[in-house]
């Protein structure tokens, strides 16, 4: 069967996991659905529930293998999605700094030639997209941010490119990503940001929450440097 966020797939991962799909290319609703799900989870856990890890259409949930196994956890999932659960706590708003000087912004002219704008047509639409955490994963921090505005969208770069610094504001199509390190990447740099994604609270170690709603604010060079 087609998985939806009505009939999701549910998978076994080695001796300690459920993989649930929701759908097979990203799509807001079976993302939505993900996040209900992980919610509900959260809210009311099977026996020997570790961890959930959300993504675009997914979520995997991590269980102990020596409370419980697959078709339980299975059944207990099936239970969430068809009971009555608490609605979602609106996401949070969250702001990123964001400088593009030419220097920060190695990419900014190729992106615009590649999509028939103007530079600052290319940030004006940077700043206008809606965006949402989708997931972390790849790196520490690295959340990937959809709701890149069609008119910007380019496919990843032929061969990446390495020692990208950190903070750099990248895009490759529908994805926005602010990096937390200094590595290389096959995105587009568009810009840098102050701002800090690895907040060195153990307690809450990333900015964002898997859900929450992301504003980019353009900046001068001085306030950049100021908030570095």
């Amino acid at each position: 069967m087609q998985p939806t966020p009505q009939a999701p797939l549910f998978r076994p991962c080695a001796e300690r996991a459920v993989l649930v799909e929701f759908g097979t290319t990203l799509d807001p609703g079976a993302h939505n659905a993900v996040l209900q799900l992980d919610q509900a989870l959260t809210d009311t856990p099977c026996a020997g529930f570790v961890e959930s890890v959300p993504a675009f259409i997914n979520l995997l949930v991590v269980f102990d293998p020596l409370l419980t196994d697959h078709p339980s956890v299975t059944a207990h999932l099936r239970h969430l999605l068809t009971a009555e659960t608490a609605p979602r706590a609106q996401p949070a708003q969250r702001e990123v700094q964001v400088c593009y000087d030419a220097d920060l912004s190695p990419d900014l002219p190729a992106v615009a030639q590649a999509c028939g704008l103007t530079p600052d047509a290319v940030i004006n639409a940077h700043l206008a997209g809606d965006y949402a955490v989708f997931l972390y994963g790849f790196a520490p921090g690295y959340a990937y941010l959809g709701g890149v505005p069609e008119v910007i969208r380019l496919d990843r770069k032929p061969s990446p490119v390495g020692g990208v610094a950190a903070g750099s504001v990248i895009i490759a199509g529908a994805q926005c990503l602010v990096t937390t390190l200094t590595m290389p990447t096959g995105w587009w740099i568009i810009g840098r940001s102050p701002t800090r994604i690895l907040t060195g609270d153990t307690a809450r170690p990333f900015l964002f929450d898997v859900g929450d709603k992301v504003r980019f604010r353009r900046i001068a060079r001085a306030e950049y440097e100021a908030a570095k």
